[in-house]
């Protein structure tokens, strides 16, 4: 229902946000407000001892917590006088009431010496075909920019060669594990690990990243041991955990549409932006002066090939992926949104990438 703590924070903002995040929303004239405020501790406590429940994450911008429990418990949080709804992950045990309100769009204008002479190599072609290497020539490498990756696991990037680069320049600020509640990021999936080799490998005349001076905050959000709605949760923690570390780019390799349960499943109808706890996260991201750059998901195969969320967000950029010819590659997913937005966006080399594994 609300923010008790609000007022103190408001006036102590380093108290939530390091002074890069608040740097960077006086750049863009953003003003602090009360989804800023983390959600009050007494709350969560209140939450916590409750019978049968755990907490599984939060989130101070949708100021929500994400609990598990039997039915009959979590509906007995609505008892709590700081409690104002619950929202079941399987929508059947939802009433018919929205749970929260449409999205306003608002119009954004998007602008863009030869200093940089990299040997691409093999991923010449992934760079190209973006003219990735005419912004590296003008010298935008990355530098002063910082990036943060949403994934499944860095297994090797404190180890492999073609990470030694950014290793040397101390350009990996550090990061999460969400789902083992750890700092422990060199682990899980290798997925994230080709990922990032993407944005930040480098092995002269052979990988060159896309952006190999930018630095880089790692957070594991997916568990590839089972799909379940907190992943996104866990997404949304995150990426308000990289808004309070003055990160500028939000780059994320997942989506959510189907689950282990499914109960917990989306349909086709609910990619429209507004709907999903990952894209009102994503829309919120944007809002504070981040750009979200998604997956539109590896689905287009499948018997649900749209793309996932938070791919469906409406101010995120949503990547498709074609091969070497830049013709579409069948298993990514399509558009457009349900609300019939052009989705993905844009569209990278997604088959035959030259990355670096662990």
């Amino acid at each position: 229902t609300n923010k008790p703590d609000a007022a103190f924070y408001l006036v102590n903002p380093l108290q939530m946000l390091n002074q890069r995040s608040l740097d960077r929303r006086a750049a863009q004239g953003i003003a602090l407000d009360n989804t800023d405020v983390p959600i009050a501790q007494t709350y969560i406590d209140q939450v916590t001892a409750a019978t049968g429940i755990t907490v599984m994450a939060k989130s101070k911008w949708l100021n929500a917590l994400h609990v598990r429990g039997t039915q009959a418990n979590i509906q007995l949080l609505t008892n709590l006088s700081f409690v104002s709804q619950i929202q079941f992950a399987n929508s059947n045990l939802n009433s018919r009431h929205s749970t929260g309100k449409s999205n306003e769009l608002k119009p954004v204008n998007k602008q863009l010496e030869v200093l940089a002479d990299f040997n691409y190599g093999g991923s010449s072609n992934q760079i190209e075909m973006l003219n990735g290497h005419l912004l590296h020539q003008q010298n935008y490498t990355g530098q002063g920019k910082m990036v943060a990756i949403m994934d499944a696991g860095f297994p090797g990037v404190n180890t492999a060669s073609p990470f030694q680069r950014l290793r040397d320049n101390n350009l990996i600020l550090g990061g999460y594990n969400f789902p083992d509640r750890n700092t422990s990021i060199y682990t899980r999936s290798s997925h994230g690990t080709s990922v990032l080799s993407c944005m930040a490998g480098y092995v002269d005349n052979q990988l060159v990243g896309t952006s190999p001076d930018a630095q880089y905050y790692l957070f594991i959000t997916e568990d590839t041991n089972s799909e379940n709605p907190v992943e996104e949760s866990y997404w949304v923690e995150a990426t308000e955990m990289a808004d309070s570390l003055g990160v500028d780019v939000i780059n994320t390799s997942l989506g959510y549409f189907e689950y282990d349960n499914p109960s917990y499943s989306y349909a086709y109808s609910d990619m429209n932006g507004i709907k999903t706890f990952a894209a009102r996260g994503a829309d919120k991201a944007f809002s504070k002066g981040m750009i979200c750059v998604t997956s539109a998901g590896n689905s287009g195969n499948s018997a649900n090939p749209h793309i996932a969320t938070p791919a469906d967000a409406i101010t995120t950029l949503t990547v498709g992926a074609v091969n070497a010819t830049e013709d579409y590659v069948a298993f990514s997913s399509i558009g457009p949104s349900f609300d019939g937005r052009v989705k993905p966006d844009v569209c990278a080399k997604g088959a035959g990438s030259t990355v670096s594994n662990s």
